[in-house]
């Protein structure tokens, strides 16, 4: 990527307002089921038959629980289809502002510091901040 720092905030900005004008989303699939209902006598026990159906149905995972809902076919559905697709947009939009992100932070110059007293004291801050990161990790 051969770009300049302004060029880059400028995605940047333009990727914050495709966020802006999402609406709502939520996370999930949606997912079309036939399943055989176990009556022996029934013709879904048939080899043949593919199972009572379709039944659609919205899928999600949170916090390692999964959770379900039946939909019905017809406005329910066409909601929750375009909310799950505008997740997928959210979810797409994100990794592009991180991978923009990280491209001015990899361009941004450092800032440079001339007092000589002002460097002991910046590299005194950050050996302690660190140290602490430090004994935290282990002492957990």
């Amino acid at each position: 990527m051969n770009q300049t720092i302004a060029a880059l905030e400028s995605r940047r900005k333009a990727l914050y307002l495709k966020l802006e004008d999402l609406e709502d989303f939520r996370r999930g699939t949606v997912s079309v089921n036939y399943r055989k209902c176990g009556k022996s006598n029934c013709a879904c026990a048939g080899e043949d038959h593919p199972g009572h159906g379709p039944q659609y149905l919205w899928n999600v995972s949170i916090g390692g629980k999964t959770q379900a809902r039946n939909l019905r076919l017809g406005p329910e559905l066409e909601k929750v289809e375009n909310e799950v697709r505008r997740y997928r947009i959210f979810v797409q939009l994100c990794e592009q502002i991180v991978a923009v992100n990280d491209e001015i932070c990899r361009l941004r110059p450092v800032p440079v510091v001339d007092d000589e007293s002002a460097l002991e004291q910046l590299k005194k801050k950050l050996r302690r901040h660190f140290a602490a990161k430090r004994t935290k990790k282990y002492s957990a």
